[in-house]
């Protein structure tokens, strides 16, 4: 019995030792040809141009071409399916983003975030609530008075229904017991629909809001983040003024379950250089995202943490179940 005991186990770290070493293998070998960068959102967006600045630096640390591949639907769920189901060698990466637990979370996809692998973050920025510049809301309390006023009386822009700037929403007017209706408007759209009156107010990534906040055109009254942004210094966190909402929109790396770890160790290597080159640099320094890169396992901590955070958000606005 023990002899067959011990001849199991030898047999078990026979094969674990063979199938590191065949991942290993692999690994040396990785990548063999063009990596497919998949981004969940259509193109001229900041997700769009980020990561296809983020691709041409990996390739010059992989020696591959890094092919930016747009592919939007369901709030991210077209690309996370995509990439989840796709062969676990590290040539098929998702470009993936706060929405990896938003979309996963109001049941777009089958299946929770923990279905890929991390790679690891990129970057962070706030999403900040913005009026029109001629508005007479000068601080956010403005806003807050009139909006306790008039329940309902006032339109929020966001990116629609379960996306990160909805859920920043949410969180946000929770915060202050306001109720207002969320106007879904895509990446294109939501500029001009607080630029024409269409909506009052906005909430978006705050690349999407600072060239017309410069311009004179908007006026960003607070942030839902932990601290406040160097950018735009003068604008108080929502903590800051009594408020408990926080929810930064995030930007990272996914692939495929079961991808080796020493193929995901590349992939890592490559995603903090090229997010710590120049041009991105320069990127984040026009758009106002900070460059923050964690690895596996701080990211996956990450994730754990705001998982939990847009789950009690969705809770609230009644679009998943108070069990779930």
């Amino acid at each position: 019995m023990i002899a067959t005991m011990k001849s199991a186990l030898a047999a078990g770290a026979i094969l674990a030792a063979g199938a590191l070493a065949a991942d290993v293998a692999r690994a040396q070998d990785y990548p063999s040809r063009a990596i497919e960068f998949v981004i969940p959102f259509g193109a001229g967006g900041g997700a769009d141009i980020e990561g296809r600045l983020l691709a041409t630096e990996m390739e010059k640390v992989l020696g591959v071409a890094v092919a930016p591949i747009n592919k939007p639907g369901g709030g991210g769920a077209i690309t996370y399916t995509y990439v989840k189901n796709s062969a676990p060698d590290g040539h098929t990466v998702a470009w993936s983003s706060s929405s990896v637990l938003t979309s996963t979370n109001l049941g777009n996809t089958e299946f929770g975030y923990d279905a890929m692998d991390h790679i690891g973050q990129v970057e962070y920025q706030p999403q900040p609530f913005v009026v029109r510049a001629e508005d007479r809301w000068q601080t956010f309390q403005d806003f807050v008075d009139d909006c306790r006023a008039n329940p309902n009386g006032y339109t929020v822009a966001n990116s629609g229904t379960g996306s990160a700037t909805h859920a920043a929403a949410v969180a946000l007017m929770d915060a202050i017991g306001c109720e207002v209706v969320h106007l879904p408007k895509d990446v294109t759209e939501r500029n001009k629909a607080l630029l024409n009156g269409e909506a009052d107010a906005m909430l978006a990534p705050l690349g999407g809001a600072l060239n017309l906040t410069a311009a004179g055109k908007f006026r960003i009254l607070v942030i839902p983040s932990a601290k406040r942004n160097e950018r735009i210094a003068d604008v108080p966190t929502a903590a800051e003024l009594g408020y408990d909402a926080e929810l930064d929109l995030f930007r990272s790396l996914s692939v495929a379950p079961g991808t080796p770890d020493a193929i995901k160790d590349k992939l890592a290597d490559a995603m903090i250089a090229a997010a710590n080159s120049d041009a991105f640099k320069k990127l984040a320094d026009e758009q106002g995202f900070t460059v923050e890169t964690m690895g596996p396992e701080e990211f996956s901590a990450r994730l754990a943490r705001e998982d939990e955070r847009v789950k009690a958000i969705f809770r609230s606005a009644g679009l998943i179940e108070a069990n779930m």
